[in-house]
């Protein structure tokens, strides 16, 4: 009896200690796989000198910007119709945060001056916010132009040699930055928002008729750049205008409402288009917020998905960044931040998810250090300009 007793405490103490080992693997698989998900792939502490084992980010090109006319402003795009991409780079004069710009030059790849536009000796080349001066084929007659806003004038001029085109009055403080959209519903994109600072918008087709005014948008300020966004698939674009996205004769649409944070400490530093849709509940837009520190991601119908708080996120790129082999998701997509500080530039990495992933740190033009997995589309970077960085990624 005893014996038979010994051998069912054995039995029995044999199960138990099965069914422990049973639960714990299945513990630690579920806490695996729960990282696996959360894509917890590294933690953003500085790693400490780069070593052998890491390839190091070498910039493609550094152009030297034109001493006289160059500024820390740079545009890329083929000015001259030869097929090679250029730089137009611009100086702008500021006062009391009022700005517009003073001169513009365009330059090959080699540092070669094609032309030179405005005055040299009233601007500057430090800035902290955009320049109105941007490359595009405004007459869609597959000829780029370079347009800019100095004071009180829209100015277009041929992009192969510089020469003054036209120009359109505009307010004298709405030369903040421009934008290009299209809000006819033509089949080119020919009209242009304009806009101050923080406080108002207007909206030009492309013979210089003014279409629409905005002011402090539902109350809000502006964004620095208004976001053309054709979220209802009509051929017309609505306008993140700040906070507000607005239709295209400048009515109201939305107005993002945080659960997290006051933005009237504010203003929308910048959105993003992070996903598409046949509909606007199928569109994903990143949104940051400057003042309140956050960053939130919405649909086309101004719905909050997710909210991070606690950092100035700034300006957003969005790309296919993480490598598929750490992801299950063929289709996920990292939004990579960048944070303006006076220590530099810091790039932080999320998920779509809002997942921490990782961290780069950008000094006087030069990637300091990249604080994450190695990653194929992080290796080749593009070019750098001045202080603008752009590094390609697999989208």
């Amino acid at each position: 009896m005893f014996i038979t007793r010994c051998k069912k405490d054995r039995a029995n103490l044999q199960s138990y200690t099965f069914l422990i080992l049973c639960l714990l693997l299945a513990q630690g698989f579920w806490a695996t796989s729960r990282s696996y998900e959360r894509f917890v792939c590294f933690d953003v502490n500085d790693v400490g000198e780069q070593n052998n084992g890491f390839e190091r980010i070498e910039p493609w090109k550094v152009v030297p910007l034109d001493p006289a006319y160059g500024g820390q402003w740079v545009a890329a795009g083929d000015v001259d119709g030869d097929g090679q991409v250029e730089i137009v780079s611009a100086e702008n004069v500021n006062k009391d945060d009022v700005h517009y710009t003073s001169t513009a030059v365009a330059q090959k790849l080699d540092g070669t001056v094609l032309w030179r536009w405005g005055n040299p000796d009233i601007g500057r080349k430090m800035w902290h916010h955009d320049v109105a001066c941007q490359i595009y084929d405004w007459d869609g007659d597959g000829k780029q132009e370079v347009i800019l806003c100095t004071k009180d004038y829209l100015v277009e001029l041929d992009g192969s040699s510089g020469q003054e085109r036209r120009r359109i009055k505009i307010n004298e403080e709405a030369t903040d930055c421009l934008v290009f959209c299209n809000l006819s519903g033509g089949k080119h994109p020919g009209d242009v928002l304009v806009k101050t600072r923080y406080g108002q918008i207007w909206a030009y087709d492309y013979g210089g008729k003014l279409l629409w005014m905005v002011k402090e948008p539902a109350g809000y300020h502006t964004a620095h750049q208004p976001r053309p966004i054709d979220i209802d698939g009509d051929g017309r674009d609505e306008i993140m205008a700040g906070y507000a996205l607005l239709n295209p004769d400048g009515t109201l649409r939305w107005v993002f409402q945080s659960e997290k944070v006051k933005q009237k400490v504010g203003h929308l530093d910048c959105c993003r288009v992070v996903r598409e849709g046949k509909k606007p509940e199928d569109f994903r837009l990143v949104l940051t917020c400057c003042g309140a520190n956050n960053i939130a991601m919405v649909d086309g119908t101004g719905k909050t998905l997710w909210e991070v708080s606690g950092h100035h996120f700034e300006s957003v790129d969005v790309g296919k960044v993480i490598p598929d082999y750490i992801i299950r998701e063929s289709n996920w997509w990292s939004i990579l931040t960048i944070n303006l500080s006076a220590m530099g530039r810091y790039g932080y990495s999320m998920s779509r998810e809002s997942f921490w992933v990782g961290l780069l740190q950008i000094t006087a033009g030069t990637i300091v250090c990249w604080i994450g997995p190695a990653m194929e589309s992080m290796k080749s970077l593009s070019e750098i300009t001045g202080l603008f960085i752009t590094i390609k990624a697999n989208v």
